[in-house]
């Protein structure tokens, strides 16, 4: 009896040598390049505390909706903000409207990323904003609406490149206040998925 056993218990014993073997493998990141006229800018994205937020702005990078739009209102010592207009300011046609996130995100201190949105609280489509500044008056519990602004990653590369385009030179243009003389250009927004091996 103890015979016909054996083989299965060496197929075990390799399965567990295999598996011992096997490196393991950290959880992914996932991380936003937008490359710009300026240079580049990295960003680890938080899919953990703003899922609906990394998954509209990652389908907005993915369909390529970001190629060719431009850094539209850059106020230095506060944010920078774009994804929603092209260099001669014709706004892009957007998706639907996504919930508020911000009540469970991270503070908008200085590198963060946040969701631009209008004066209603579940009203962001496209439009992201860096902040060059720690802006905690955006967050849920301190903004006057009680929503705030939902962060939804952070720079991890390229805060100079942050900086750099915080300190251009802007002007009225139309309606829009604090538009870029130069249009600084998101040339493009690629989404990169990470995995570590834990060592």
């Amino acid at each position: 009896m103890k015979l016909r056993f054996r083989p299965a218990l060496l197929a075990l014993a390799g399965l567990a040598l295999v598996a011992a073997q096997a490196p393991l493998c950290a959880p992914t990141s996932t991380l936003a390049r937008i490359d710009t006229t300026m240079g580049t800018i990295e960003i680890r994205l938080d899919p953990a505390r703003a899922p609906v937020t990394v998954k509209n702005f990652t389908d907005y990078a993915e369909s390529g909706f970001y190629d060719g739009t431009i850094f539209h209102r850059v106020i230095e010592g506060f944010m920078i903000q774009g994804g929603g207009f092209t260099s001669d300011m014709t706004q892009k046609k957007t998706a639907g409207k996504i919930v508020n996130e911000a009540r469970g995100t991270e503070s908008n201190r200085r590198g963060t990323v946040a969701m631009a949105r209008t004066s209603e609280p579940h009203s962001a489509t496209s439009q992201f904003f860096i902040n060059t500044s720690n802006n905690d008056f955006l967050d849920a519990d301190k903004s006057r609406d009680g929503w705030g602004y939902a962060v939804f990653g952070r720079v991890i590369k390229g805060m100079d490149v942050v900086d750099k385009i915080s300190l251009v030179r802007t002007e009225k243009r139309g309606f829009y206040s604090d538009v870029p003389v130069t249009p600084v250009l998101i040339k493009s927004v690629r989404i990169i998925h990470t995995t570590r091996n834990a060592k």
